[in-house]
């Protein structure tokens, strides 16, 4: 009896973890008040982000000390200044931001906690002393011509005019003069306020995985919420099944400000038919030996990746386009299914050997495309087309360089120098980058040496731009991405923005760099208009002679 006890409370207990664990998956608070078909949402870790850049550093900025220092502010102002916690805000809080538009217009809403509600009433009555003020269902609405606040003693709803989505001539029909329609932004409000738990992101799976990630900020992309109300698109959509592509087609991700680097971790989602696409037609693994290949160590960037071709052709299916591809390619002598024999699936693209401008001469860099090829006989048909489509591609010119192309077995070739073509084939470069232990794992990767791409920007002798390239020099060192692994029903990826300076938090590093950046700028617009002024004195004002 003891043991069946013991038992039965054991399963108890283990199904109640299991529902909570599963609970906890399918919920969350901050997306309560957030409409499901949202374009865009972005979610601000405040206490994070507080923890790695304070206020006491972006106070010492210069333009922090030119708005302090207008005498134009009121104390109140100033206290803000002094200290964002006077706003009321909770600066530790969360803060969500998202984007809603419909089919006649689009807006822009904030939601956050209060700490002090009377501070928060002040800071909007000093903000606009103009605005209205109503009080409705527990909630104090300030109404102004570009916002409306909806708040009590715990949390605000902040909306702005995002634009109309339709042209201005719709709201007037048979007249030629363009009149703004007018939102109720108060209105929206209400209506976010109301909203139904059902009819918003709380319970929507995704979004509550999303936000349990550690993650100084998060974001959510919906396609399906830029497209509403757009005419052209749904005359598309009819036409092609753009629907099929946008519905579900949501791209979310995690941010984190670290150590001499920002981290982008991203997941994208979309319906079930293109789901099913991408779990049957999924690329593997990029094929390093392409990036080898690339004859020079000068290298600006590369983005290679890998596919299954024979994906393309259930793809256009999906879009009802395949019979409209295959009459289209009949014309140029080879068919779709030429076209999927023809490639093995990888391709490639490079810029190395970026050349500094000297004087008034103007040299491109070398520019490379490769692709794999699959069966040799189908290609010869692509490349044939190619001639008849262009003309012949070893006609055109680039600078005084010919546009060349070439093939071996392995591989088709274009670029702007036959020499790198000829040494590309051969795959005697052997070249190794930084970057290429990120390729393994999936079937695209993209790499940018910023640090390369600003040295050989020659600025103007201008010492001001040259201060500028030496402080981009001093901040960016390279981007990497990689990725496009089919992991949980979703396409995954991976972004690195590497900063030269690796021991100190990247959040830090930008409000410095922005901060010494907008120095430099000033100093820019000083000049210029020192110059504008001193033209307007040379340059006398025309005259006309009265008779």
């Amino acid at each position: 009896m003891k043991k069946n006890f013991i038992l039965l409370a054991s399963a108890t207990i283990m199904f109640a973890m299991l529902f909570s664990a599963c609970k906890s998956k399918k919920t969350n608070t901050l997306g309560r008040y957030i409409p499901q078909d949202a374009g865009l949402v972005m979610h601000i870790n405040g206490e994070s982000l507080t923890s790695k850049l304070s206020w006491d550093e972006i106070k010492k900025n210069s333009w922090y000390e030119e708005i302090y220092t207008d005498t134009a502010n009121s104390a109140f102002i100033k206290s803000i200044l002094d200290n964002p916690e006077n706003t009321g805000v909770n600066v530790k809080g969360d803060l969500i931001l998202f984007y809603l538009k419909d089919s006649s217009n689009a807006h822009v809403t904030i939601e956050g906690t209060i700490t002090d509600e009377a501070k928060f009433k002040k800071m909007l009555t000093e903000a606009n002393k103009d605005g209205k003020e109503t009080i409705k269902d527990g909630f104090t609405y300030f109404t102004s011509e570009k916002a409306s606040i909806a708040y009590n003693k715990e949390k605000f709803v902040a909306t702005m005019d995002g634009g109309n989505t339709k042209s201005y001539i719709d709201y007037v029909p048979d007249s030629s003069v363009a009149v703004k329609p007018t939102i109720d932004l108060a209105a929206i409000n209400t209506a976010i306020l109301a909203l139904a738990e059902d009819k918003s992101m709380a319970k929507n799976d995704k979004f509550s995985l999303l936000l349990a990630e550690k993650g100084d900020a998060h974001f959510w992309l919906n396609a399906k919420g830029f497209t509403n109300g757009m005419k052209g698109i749904a005359g598309a959509a009819a036409m092609v099944n753009l629907d099929k592509i946008y519905d579900g087609a949501i791209t979310m991700g995690t941010i984190n400000f670290d150590n001499g680097k920002i981290n982008i971790d991203a997941k994208s989602y979309a319906g079930k038919e293109v789901t099913e696409l991408y779990k049957k037609y999924n690329g593997s693994a990029v094929n390093k030996e392409m990036i080898q290949n690339i004859p020079s160590q000068n290298l600006a960037g590369v983005f290679i990746f890998n596919f299954k071709p024979e994906g393309i052709k259930e793809f256009l299916k999906i879009l009802n386009l395949d019979g409209l591809a295959t009459m289209g390619l009949s014309a140029y002598g080879f068919t779709l299914d030429d076209f999927i024999k023809a490639n093995k699936g990888d391709v490639l693209f490079a810029v190395t050997d970026i050349k500094k401008d000297t004087g008034m001469a103007t040299t491109l860099p070398n520019i490379l495309f490769a692709t794999s090829i699959g069966e040799k006989t189908s290609f010869n048909k692509l490349i044939d087309a190619g001639k008849k489509l262009g003309g012949g591609l070893a006609s055109m010119s680039a600078e005084t360089e010919k546009i060349t192309f070439n093939t071996n077995d392995k591989y088709f070739i274009i670029s702007n120098n036959k020499t790198y073509t000829d040494t590309y084939l051969a795959g005697t470069a052997k070249s190794v980058y930084p970057f290429m232990d990120k390729a393994a794992d999936g079937p695209f990767c993209g790499y940018a040496n910023l640090q390369y791409i600003i040295s050989n920007i020659k600025p103007t002798d201008d010492s001001l731009n040259m201060a500028s390239q030496a402080l981009s020099l001093k901040m960016w060192d390279n981007i990497i991405i990689s990725g496009g692994a089919f992991k949980d029903e979703a396409i995954t990826q991976h972004w690195e923005i590497n900063l030269m300076d690796k021991t100190t938090n990247s959040l830090k590093q930008m409000n410095t760099y922005a901060n010494e950046m907008s120095i430099i700028e000033k100093k820019k617009n000083a000049n210029r208009k020192s110059t504008w002024e001193n033209e307007e004195v040379l340059t006398p004002l025309p005259t006309t002679k009265i008779k």
